[in-house]
């Protein structure tokens, strides 16, 4: 490894530091979905009968203590379970959108990683056909193969090593990329299941209840009796 490093040039060092930013990167990534990411259906099931009985403190208990963006936005909507519909629809629109940036945190990192080292094995190419034409015209024009070769080395090592870490790269930016959309649709489905959990489970205040004819009817004849 360090003999391919050297013979490659100074330019493999940058690619080399790209590779381990980007391992460190994806690393942190996956463990940080791998923790956030919750049954949502066996979540919200438990949730809806203890918001049934009226149980919102078991239920902020309950979110409180469950890890990840989709339990941070059931939270912050049981918090205002009090709150006419449309506010806590704004209410968890907000709380999602507080998590997103967690949730894209160093993507960008990666998807530039990704494009970067591919460029650098490039500069890497062009700097060692310079190398290799600058050995001919040293020499007047004739250079022997073994002369041409270090520069046409170096120039394939560099390309060979920036496409040997961008491929895995990009891959890596695919896959959290798809784990983002899939943990973004988890909190949009909470979220508007947890509206609908506390709107249609509020009590029925105001309402008049009218005996009906028959009923008010015996109630009389008991009072003359």
């Amino acid at each position: 490894m360090i003999e391919y490093i050297q013979k490659g040039g100074l330019l493999m060092w940058p690619i080399l530091a790209c590779s381990i930013v980007a391992i460190a990167v994806f690393a942190e990534r996956l463990f940080y979905f791998h923790r956030a990411t919750i049954h949502v259906g066996e979540f919200l099931k438990g949730l809806s009968n203890l918001i049934q009985r009226r149980n919102f403190a078991e239920a902020l208990h309950e979110s409180a203590g469950t890890p990840g963006p989709v339990a941070r936005v059931i939270h912050a909507a049981i918090i205002r379970h009090d709150a006419p519909r449309s506010e806590l629809r704004e209410v968890v629109q907000e709380a999602g959108q507080l998590e997103v940036p967690k949730l894209e945190r160093f993507l960008g990192v990666l998807a530039t990683l990704a494009f970067l080292a591919p460029l650098l094995g490039l500069l890497g190419t062009v700097a060692g056909m310079i190398d290799a034409f600058g050995t001919i015209s040293s020499h007047g024009g004739y250079a022997t193969v073994s002369e041409l070769s270090s520069g046409i080395y170096k120039s394939l090592l560099t390309t060979a090593a920036g496409l040997v870490v961008a491929t895995p790269t990009f891959v890596a930016y695919s896959y959290l990329s798809s784990r983002l959309n899939t943990m973004l649709h988890e909190i949009e489905r909470a979220g508007i299941e947890i509206v609908h959990m506390l709107t249609e489970n509020k009590p029925v205040e105001g309402i008049i209840s009218f005996q009906q004819p028959t009923e008010r009817a015996e109630s009389e004849l008991r009072v003359d009796r």
